[in-house]
């Protein structure tokens, strides 16, 4: 999935970038086994070009990102400035005894800390969430700029290449399901199904392969759903404990989450400043974790001054009912800890679906801002929709919008206008995305695939993580598909009359320091428009943009 950015260059200017803040460095925790990862047998990452080599990658995990936290609520301030304090604030959040707490007894212990090579001058890796002060300790590390891997472009045209070999001939019966798919075939579908279970019975050996098998698992499970609508099953204890242990490791060895974080924390911080109360609607809050980083840079920033008061109002499914308390109730303490005035809601999609914004409760004087994802728009389902829920935010008048773009692929599968979709390019294009995401992965945590290395925790990370993650990305193209694509995120803002909001020199600064800690080469930051972007080589992994009407 080649990504038309520019490579971000701040080496030469990293020193006029620096904040006048005083920061600790990261201290140094003792780390595990080491790991090098050397040039392993070559596998390509797209899908309809295997024709580029992986190259080799000296690693160092990154430090871990933001965690649960809680909530209550302090007094206003200017200035949004840096703390010596930021260490302090996933830290206190302990999930083992939260998970005591609550009874949940799990013999699964978190992924020891990868060390690196003794030959490399990496700075060690912690275990636990990090915070935004660490990452700023470190911030005289830069990532030197890494040629990008000469990946083929995708192409749909014709029969799948000849050159995959055996080894990845069942990339060509995933794409006849999709276009079984495509034209109501369905029958045909389950009987290449049913062959691919035995060609792919478990998430093992190469990116791509395991990438195979969860697709293989979206697709059955599309089938199934197309003819039996059985409504969602909450979350049970032992699947929310395993997603949160994997949330903790991927964060502490893929900087793909923190460079989420932070850069909409950035981009949040800087809009509302000198904002009394400060209003988030949320469609895509996940565990919470962004909101520890958030409180407290806002808690530091107004050091000897009021805090202004912070509200969030995270638009849920009905399924998440759960992690909604555990959300919550971390939120609160950990705003509590931090004597910051902070409160926070929840409204379920369907209440959202009923009344739009008027599910939401609004008060006299806020600075609104708004967290959206490509989840909040596939939800929506069609470009009528998307276009009335965009019409219902102008007459809001947020002071921003924050647009996480965690699905590249979408921006790639040629759906463009209210016409139908094809499903077999959207699922081909979301295939490439995830194959890279888990290469991605597997030289985070070490060479040799999930499994090796990082022990069994990049598997975790697919399975808990990912795969959710699949099945939604899988049944919205197919969705767009019958009931015509929706555009592009940029594409669906601009039509409705948005424009983009330049990030700050300091974010991509903020960002350049992240990937400096992180030291895997292949990662780098690049710009597209006033998208930053996250890559691996030449392949969006995630972006992140703001917006304004």
């Amino acid at each position: 999935m080649r990504v038309p950015v520019t490579t971000s260059q701040q080496q030469q200017n990293n020193d006029s970038l620096k904040p006048n803040i005083s920061v600790p460095a990261a201290a140094a925790i003792p780390a595990g086994n080491n790991h090098h990862l050397s040039l392993c047998s070559y596998e390509p990452t797209s899908v309809l070009d295997l024709r580029s080599p992986v190259s080799s990658s000296d690693l160092k995990p990154p430090p871990a990102s933001s965690d649960l936290t809680s909530t209550t609520l302090p007094q206003p301030h200017h200035g949004w400035g840096d703390g010596d304090g930021h260490h302090h604030a996933l830290q206190s959040l302990d999930w083992d005894s939260i998970m005591k707490d609550l009874d949940l007894h799990d013999d699964v212990s978190a992924p020891a800390p990868l060390n690196p090579p003794e030959s490399t001058h990496f700075v060690s890796n912690s275990s636990d969430f990090a915070a935004l002060s660490d990452v700023y300790g470190s911030c005289h590390q830069s990532l030197a700029h890494v040629p990008t891997s000469n990946y083929g472009s995708l192409e749909l045209g014709g029969e799948v290449c000849n050159n995959w070999g055996f080894a990845f001939d069942f990339l060509e019966e995933l794409i006849q399901v999709a276009d079984c798919v495509d034209s109501g075939e369905l029958q045909p579908a389950q009987v290449i199904l049913a062959r691919l279970n035995h060609r792919l019975r478990s998430p093992a050996g190469k990116p791509l392969h395991r990438a195979g098998f969860f697709f293989k698992e979206a697709l059955q499970s599309l089938l199934v759903s197309g003819s039996n609508c059985s409504p969602p099953q909450l979350s049970t204890w032992p699947d929310i404990v395993q997603t949160i242990k994997a949330y903790k490791a991927f964060s502490g060895i893929s900087p793909i989450s923190m460079f989420s974080h932070f850069t909409a924390n950035q981009a949040l911080l800087e809009t509302l400043d000198d904002s009394p109360l400060v209003h988030i609607v949320d469609f895509d809050i996940g565990l919470g974790g962004q909101y520890a980083s958030l409180m407290r840079e806002v808690a530091e920033r107004a050091r000897g001054s009021h805090a202004p008061a912070l509200r969030v109002t995270a638009v849920v499914a009905e399924e998440y009912a759960v992690e909604t308390r555990l959300i919550r109730e971390n939120l609160a303490q950990f705003a509590h800890d931090l004597n910051l005035r902070f409160s926070i809601d929840f409204v379920l999609n369907r209440a959202f679906d009923m009344l739009s914004f008027r599910a939401v409760k609004f008060v006299d004087g806020e600075s609104l801002a708004v967290h959206l994802s490509p989840g909040t728009i596939f939800r929506l389902g069609s470009a009528g929709h998307v276009a009335r829920f965009l019409g219902d935010l102008r007459r809001l008048s947020p002071k921003v919008v924050v647009f996480g773009d965690s699905e590249p692929w979408w921006g790639l599968c040629g759906s463009t206008g209210g016409g139908s979709g094809s499903f077999r390019r959207s699922f081909v294009s979301c295939l490439e995305h995830y194959s890279t995401v888990f290469e991605s992965l597997d030289a985070a945590a070490g060479c040799g695939g999930a499994g090796s290395g990082g022990g069994d925790w990049p598997r975790k990370i697919e399975t808990y993580l990912m795969q959710p993650r699949i099945n939604s990305a899988v049944e919205a193209a197919a969705s767009a598909s019958k009931r015509g694509a929706v555009p592009p995120g940029r594409e669906v803002f601009q039509a409705a009359g948005m424009r983009a909001v330049q990030l700050s020199q300091f974010a991509d600064y903020q960002a350049e320091c992240l990937l400096g800690k992180v030291q895997v080469r292949g990662f780098h930051v690049a710009k597209r428009q006033a998208e930053l972007v996250l890559c691996w080589h030449d392949r969006a992994l995630v972006a992140t943009s703001a917006w304004r009407f």
